[in-house]
């Protein structure tokens, strides 16, 4: 009996040692950044929400930074009928900061109910890492999951009611976010790009051939020797006299009042020529079949990047689809899976709405509301 008692004793000192340890190492992983508390997005702030800068930890021992956007007038615990209210985390396009359109989605969400968090990815805008303007498939994906486990553990969110929105790069983040982590009930990919297909690839495919792969591949390795933080540059400017329309709306958004922002690679000086390597070796939405909770894959009819977002749709539903050298069974779940198309929009119109007011506000909001 005393033997048992003195194992008991160590094991529970052990226990406890652990906790210590743990509670020490989530410590450890909080960053202290420097936070600008001035209104510098590119849109106004609304006066039917409240909102805050907040910071959050990844299981990469990264903190991100956040713009949460709630309901005025709200209660502090919820929507007064015993639960709390529900949640949206938001970020994108890829390359761009939570001052530009995830700000916006997000305050639109709250305006209409939710309580929304618009974050910086890792390495990115006011979110920690080094070095700067780097992405990973990985790294990404767990953004989002560390996004919502911090929304879940807000007092006035209810955790069973939690869903996501990818714009531009990050919808295709926000299908594997979605993919990976059932806790996500609704997720909402708008004018999306798969980053691992057109990485790999090229776009439409036009250099979907090993020699093309193997040539970038050869050029990265030397790359990393030579100088691993060369950036690649971001949106042209000043635009030459005959690039392709989708160029010019990219210049439209990023390099005018309409969407500059000085943290903003998109705005500035894009990526380093190696930050994105890992999207190229990648596929991650082989699994986007299985997802049993409610998609909405949104894209505009002029895009150019509407193949994206049309060949996720149909592989998320029918395990198969055009571009895609995988296939998987039939969704289990197709039912709750929405791909709108929005007439006459193009690929940037679906950042904020362009000149014809193109988001569907409305209907994303009752999306989420019926889902969540």
């Amino acid at each position: 009996m005393k033997k048992l008692i003195l194992f008991a004793l160590a094991a529970l000192s052990l226990a406890a040692c652990g906790n210590k340890q743990e509670t020490n190492n989530n410590e450890n992983m909080k960053q202290e950044l420097n936070l600008t508390q001035e209104w510098d997005k590119v849109f106004p702030l609304s006066d039917k929400v409240n909102h805050r800068k907040v910071t959050f930890e990844t299981q990469y021992g990264l903190t991100l930074a956040a713009d949460l956007y709630e309901p005025k007038g709200s209660l502090p615990f919820g929507d007064g009928g015993g639960r709390g209210l529900p949640a949206i985390a938001v970020s994108g396009p890829f390359g761009a900061v939570k001052e530009q359109s995830s700000g916006l989605y997000a305050m639109k969400m709250a305006e209409r109910g939710f309580v929304a968090l618009a974050f910086d990815p890792s390495y990115t805008g006011e979110s920690s890492g080094e070095p700067r303007r780097t992405a990973s498939p990985d790294i990404n994906t767990e953004d989002f999951m560390a996004a919502v486990d911090f929304l879940s553990q807000l007092e006035n969110v209810d955790p069973e009611r939690i869903g996501i929105i990818g714009i531009c790069g990050w919808g295709g983040i926000a299908l594997n976010a979605a993919a990976a982590d059932p806790r996500i009930k609704a997720t909402v990919a708008s004018t999306m790009y798969d980053m691992t297909r057109v990485s790999g690839n090229g776009y439409y495919d036009s250099d979907d051939k090993e020699e093309s792969r193997h040539a970038a591949r050869e050029a990265m390795g030397k790359q990393r020797l030579a100088d691993p933080l060369a950036m690649a540059g971001g949106v042209i400017d000043p635009l030459p006299d005959e690039v392709p329309q989708f160029v010019k709306d990219y210049h439209a958004y990023y390099k005018t009042p309409r969407g500059y922002h000085k943290r903003s690679g998109n705005s500035n000086d894009g990526w380093r020529v190696i930050g994105t390597q890992a999207y190229a070796n990648a596929r991650f939405l082989y699994y986007i079949n299985e997802i049993r909770s409610a998609v909405l894959v949104m894209h505009g009819e002029k895009a150019h990047s509407r193949y994206f977002g049309e060949a996720a749709y149909h592989y998320m539903v029918d395990g198969k689809a055009e571009g895609y050298n995988f296939i998987g069974k039939p969704n289990p779940n197709p039912d709750n899976k929405q791909l709108l198309i929005i007439p006459g929009a193009t690929h940037c119109d679906l950042y904020d709405g362009g000149e014809g007011n193109y988001i569907p506000w409305d209907t994303v909001a009752e999306f989420f509301s019926k889902n969540l």
